[in-house]
């Protein structure tokens, strides 16, 4: 008789545990996935993505409504194709009339070569030829760590674009941007940049969108209109 009458409250006591279970559950699903951040106001993973600065290589207007950020390898050849097809095509239609302010930055991952050819361009940026060596580096890419980025043939490069060859040769044998360049590659990774290119549209400081791979120009250019409104 005993047992009879406790059915009924070893019923209740389960019963009560699935309704709390389930409600630990459905509070459970809003919060964001295991390893992934969570979302800004503006729906985008939340990153370090570190702040224009006086290190950057930028061009455009620096009052520009949106900034253009954008992390690449000069070796990728995805962002070789993302830079004849799509960046000309920012600069002549966005970045010349200074709507958009646009921001290189280094994320050298696919070898040695990488890293050296972002080197030498911040080295050339010594000469105020960043960006003439830059697109030089993109419209001259061979394969991946073949020896086209070799320190002769960059050495060479900087000689085609008329550098003062002395202290280019200089800079590049002192590693004087290495640590930069290894900064810049940490930097990307903090902000969640797994590979190239990658691009963050920003306005009034937030991101609003992103580019991931070579998307061409017609995609990009609802993207920066879509910020510019």
């Amino acid at each position: 008789m005993q047992n009879n009458d406790q059915k009924p409250i070893v019923s209740a006591i389960v019963i009560a545990g699935i309704l709390i279970a389930g409600a630990i559950l459905l509070k459970g699903s809003k919060m964001p996935a295991p390893g992934n951040p969570p979302a800004n106001n503006n729906g985008f993973p939340a990153t370090t993505l570190a702040p224009v600065g006086a290190t950057d290589r930028v061009i455009g207007n620096p009052q520009a409504k949106v900034i253009f950020i954008l992390y690449e390898d000069y070796q990728c050849p995805f962002c070789g194709k993302f830079f004849v097809e799509t960046e000309q095509n920012i600069r002549d239609s966005y970045i010349k009339n200074g709507n958009v302010q646009f921001v290189y930055r280094d994320f050298a991952f696919l070898g040695p070569e990488s890293s050296r050819a972002a080197e030498a361009a911040k080295c050339a940026g010594d000469q105020n030829k960043f960006w003439e060596y830059h697109d030089y580096l993109f419209t001259h890419q061979n394969g991946e760590n073949q020896g086209n980025f070799s320190d002769p043939h960059l050495k060479s490069f900087a000689k085609d674009i008329g550098l003062n060859t002395t202290d280019f040769n200089k800079c590049l044998d002192g590693n004087k941007y290495a640590q930069a360049v290894a900064d810049s590659r940490t930097e990307a990774s903090n902000a969640g940049v797994n590979g190239t290119p990658k691009g963050f549209i920003l306005r009034d400081g937030k991101i609003v969108s992103t580019i991931d791979g070579a998307e061409p120009f017609t995609m990009v250019k609802q993207k920066i209109d879509n910020a510019l409104k």
